[in-house]
This record gives structure tokens, C-alpha cells and sequence, in this order.
């Protein structure tokens, strides 16, 4: 009994002092500087342009955050249409934002990848946005007004590409931060990450370290990583897994993360994700945290309080108010 006793004691203090080693060890920087980290209040990141305030995804959204909403980071969804431009949606059709139904007289989907560019910009992407129980951009063109496109466009209400975000940011914006959604899958995904690289390297260079790109899919995640490795990306929602189930087994030293940035809800499987000991370990290893989506008052505290490093919200005015009282 004594002889097992002593085995047991052995193999127990073995193992605590392997756990007390391993979380010692300083664990390899995925990067040696994050531009996503903060080392003070978490930076105010606009969900789709923040859609509680201006209809989402379009120029009109996105000009209110940098010109009256003191954003630190735009969030969007890129989608490739028919002749391969990379425009900002959330969903594959553009049916729940647009006016699409009443001008084409049918419910079906209105799918991004089946029609070209000029053939989604006669849509009104205003037209479903409500604010205040009114619907403030159905009346902005008549359905056979011959100047419809144009007077979409000159209320920033059309869709527009990443190209035009840019374009429109880049010389009075240059420190503005991107996280960008691939949407599409297989080949039109990986289509979708040579025009996005493109447009960073000839384009818009300034803008290369300045933007993290997710995706759900993970033949579009694996050629993001073999193909253009020096594009920044977030984890993969099998890398979230990963990393949390490391944390909880404070086994951290060897999960071997490649993602500079770790976007998570604050709950997960009835796990509560904004524990600061997952913000203290990912900072280790230079890992961003940023939360989704945060519209509650109490939520943004409590993540401001835990040190988080964005949050993501579809209403940046709230958030900066309530950041105001921790300034």
C-alpha cells in the first residue's frame, strides 16, 4: 500500500510540475507585432458598417463610421459576382436588404455569383432598412426612373465593391483596420483570395497588414495559408475549438495557433468564452481577441473590463458612449 502510495505521489507531482512548467514557458509570438492588439480600451469594430444605424454593407455606412462614429475597424462580407468583383454582402443573395422582390416581381433568390456587377447596382440597398418603425429609403427612386442607378449611387445606397471601400478610405484613412469575410466556397472562394491579395500588393499596399480575413470554409482557410501566407488571418471556427479546449487543459504551449486574430462569441456550447484568462494567454502569443456581435450595454463592460482587444457591434455610437465613461 505504501509502495503505491508512493507511486501515486509521484506521478501527481510529475504532472503538476509539468502543468507549472509548461505555462511558465514563454510560447512562440504567431507575430511579432499585432496591429489588432490594444494596449488600452478595446477598439470599436462596425459589423457590417454597423447596420443598426445606416443600412448595412454600403458606402453610406461606412463613410458615418469614419466621419462621425470614431471607428477603429470596419467588418464586412465579400462576396464574387458573375464577373468577378468582390463585393460587400452578408448573405449569397441580396433579396432581405434590397428591392429586388418588387422590381423583378418574384421572391426568388437573387443570388451575388449569377449576375455581374452593373446588374446588382440597380438595386436600392436601402430600400429594407428600418429606423425608428419607418422604412426611411423606399421612396428614394421610382422603379422606372431612367437615372435609378445613378441616384442609388449618389446616396451611397448601391453595392459597392472592395475596391470602392478602399478607394474611398485610403488616402485620408490610411491607419483604418479591416476584418473581411470570404464567403464563397471551393474555387469561387479561392478566386475570391487572388483578387482580394491583388488589390492589396498593386493597389492598395498600405492596407496589407491592416486587414485579417476570415472565412467558415476550410478548403478557402487552407488555401489562404499554403498561397498567401503573409495575409492576416482569424481563426477558423475548428481553430476557436482547439484553442479554448487548450486553455481549459492549460496545455497552451502546444497549440499551435497561425491566426493573428481570435474572433469568438462571448458564449460558446454553454462555455463562457470571456474568461481574462483566454484574453492573458492569446496576448502571450500575440493573439487578438476580439468579440462578436455586442449590442447590449452590460456585455461591453464586461468584455471592456476583461481586456478584450475589439469589439465588434452593430452600433458604434453606443459603444463609444459607453467607452466614454471608461476614458
Amino acid at each position: 500500500m505504501k509502495k503505491f502510495l508512493k507511486i501515486f505521489l509521484t506521478v501527481l507531482t510529475s504532472i503538476i510540475i509539468f502543468i507549472l512548467v509548461i505555462n511558465i514557458i514563454p510560447p512562440k509570438k504567431v507575430i511579432a507585432s499585432n496591429p489588432f492588439i490594444t494596449d488600452g480600451l478595446p477598439l470599436i469594430c462596425a459589423h457590417r458598417g454597423g447596420k443598426d444605424l445606416n443600412p448595412e454593407n454600403t458606402l453610406k455606412a461606412y463613410k458615418a463610421c469614419v466621419n462621425e462614429y470614431n471607428v477603429d475597424i470596419l467588418e464586412t462580407d465579400l462576396y464574387l459576382t458573375k464577373d468577378k468583383f468582390l463585393v460587400l454582402n452578408h448573405d449569397s443573395s441580396i433579396n432581405r436588404t434590397t428591392d429586388v422582390e418588387v422590381i423583378t416581381n418574384s421572391t426568388d433568390k437573387y443570388y451575388i455569383k449569377d449576375h455581374t456587377l452593373d446588374e446588382l447596382k440597380q438595386f436600392n440597398y436601402g430600400y429594407n432598412f428600418k429606423q425608428n418603425d419607418n422604412y426611411p429609403y423606399r421612396d428614394l427612386v421610382e422603379i422606372d426612373n431612367p437615372n435609378r442607378k445613378s441616384i442609388i449611387e449618389q446616396n451611397d445606397l448601391s453595392i459597392i465593391t472592395i475596391d470602392e471601400l478602399f478607394e474611398f478610405l485610403y488616402e485620408d484613412y490610411p491607419d483604418m483596420l479591416f476584418i473581411v469575410e470570404i464567403k464563397n466556397s471551393g474555387e469561387l472562394g479561392f478566386e475570391a483570395c487572388q483578387i482580394l491579395n491583388n488589390l492589396l500588393e498593386q493597389k492598395y499596399p498600405k492596407y496589407k497588414n491592416r486587414i485579417v480575413i476570415g472565412t467558415f470554409n476550410s478548403e478557402v482557410e487552407n488555401h489562404l495559408k499554403d498561397t498567401y501566407p503573409s495575409l492576416y488571418r482569424g481563426a477558423s471556427t475548428n481553430a476557436v475549438i482547439k484553442y479554448v479546449v487548450t486553455q481549459m487543459l492549460k496545455v497552451n504551449l502546444f497549440a499551435k495557433q497561425d491566426f493573428i486574430c481570435l474572433q469568438i462569441p462571448t458564449d460558446k456550447y454553454g462555455i463562457n468564452l470571456t474568461r481574462k484568462t483566454y484574453i492573458k494567454r492569446a496576448h502571450r502569443k500575440n493573439i487578438a481577441v476580439q468579440y462578436w456581435t455586442i449590442n447590449e450595454e452590460s456585455e461591453m463592460r464586461l468584455l471592456i473590463e476583461r481586456g478584450c482587444d475589439a469589439i465588434m457591434t452593430d452600433n458604434p455610437v453606443l459603444l463609444n458612449e459607453v467607452l466614454e465613461e471608461y476614458r
